[in-house]
């Protein structure tokens, strides 16, 4: 393997880890949405890829895309002027503030991402 290619084990699911996050994402609390808006659930989608581990490898890479692709398909990659909402750089620090984040900042790096994406 040369540097920069993906391992074998690259983006193979654990059991049902993706299928789980993506319902958890579907979930409703007492007939209400437990994540209401498009940018609380990509938020959490991020969040959950890169503290759950459902890969074998690649799971921040995997993050990464996975994030900006559900924001693509409902329509909010990019802002009112056609800019993208977060450039490479950004979802590089973004992907890695959150991956090596403490799990009790959840709350704070979910609100983060949220207002990260409703600023744009």
């Amino acid at each position: 393997m040369q540097r920069g290619e993906a391992s074998e084990l690259f983006a193979i699911e654990r059991e049902d880890g993706l299928s789980a996050i993506l319902g958890n994402l579907a979930q409703s609390v007492f007939g209400e949405a437990a994540y209401p808006s498009i940018e609380s659930k990509a938020a959490h989608l991020l969040y959950f890829i890169l503290k759950n581990h459902p890969f074998a490898d690649g799971n921040k890479r995997s993050g990464a895309f996975l994030f900006v692709d559900f924001l693509h398909r409902n329509g909010r990659l990019f802002n009112q002027h056609n800019q993208p909402i977060i450039n490479d750089t950004g979802l590089a620090a973004l992907t890695l503030l959150v991956a090596e984040s403490d799990p009790k900042q959840k709350d704070v790096l979910i609100k983060l991402i949220m207002h990260m994406l409703q600023a744009a």
